[in-house]
């Protein structure tokens, strides 16, 4: 019994770590494409930008239960009733009770939840950015990349590499999400989750202690 809960601490400490860095490098791309596009002009930009930031102020119960019912293995799931309907599955499936496919639905849910915190810093910085460091590179004939790599990215360091840090640590420590969609099961089990089961489904808090 002490081998299998050590294999499963670590199993549970690697899925942590696949998960973390994942859902972290995820969000931040996500939220540097979607900074990227409201900081163009356009019309109803302040109608797009609350839109965007549903995700992030919706209560996590919420939209853990609406991403469930999308994702319902029965043939009335939104994802299984649209696929059945178009001939492009034949059966029902069991998304997020299959191993593999349960942990990367979850690293797609922690980033769609939380790129709206990566937009709101990054975008803040790119409306601080000097026009005149663009004018420049357009006089010197640089394209929209070089433009983008040269300029923009120097520009965003800084705030990048906080934004990581902090969604990484939240990210390691986060157990509500996991635990409304999965329960850490079929390959989802991390670290926050599997304290909860060794303290109260074990009601070993000396073990659920030790490994927090």
């Amino acid at each position: 019994a002490f081998k299998y809960q050590n294999l499963k601490i670590w199993g549970a400490a690697v899925t942590s770590i696949i998960y973390s860095f994942s859902a972290t490098i995820l969000t931040l791309v996500i939220g540097l494409l979607a900074a990227l596009l409201l900081n163009q002009p356009f019309r109803a930009r302040g109608l797009a930008r609350s839109v965007f930031l549903f995700p992030y102020v919706a209560p996590i119960v919420s939209v853990a239960f609406v991403w469930r019912w999308i994702l319902d293995p029965r043939p009335s799931g939104v994802l299984n009733d649209i696929l059945l309907k178009l001939d492009l599955i034949t059966i029902p499936k069991a998304y997020l009770a299959t191993r593999g496919l349960a942990l990367f639905l979850v690293i797609i849910f922690q980033a769609w939840r939380y790129f709206p915190f990566a937009m709101l810093m990054i975008l803040a910085r790119l409306q601080a950015i000097d026009r005149t460091l663009y004018e420049a590179a357009d006089v010197d004939g640089a394209g929209e990349w070089a433009k983008f790599w040269h300029i923009t990215i120097p520009e965003l360091r800084y705030v990048l590499g906080a934004i990581f840090l902090l969604r990484l640590i939240w990210t390691f420590n986060k157990f509500d999400d996991i635990w409304l969609l999965t329960g850490g099961g079929f390959g989802t089990n991390v670290l926050p989750v599997l304290t909860y089961q060794f303290s109260f489904k074990m009601n070993d808090f000396g073990k659920g202690s030790a490994n927090a």
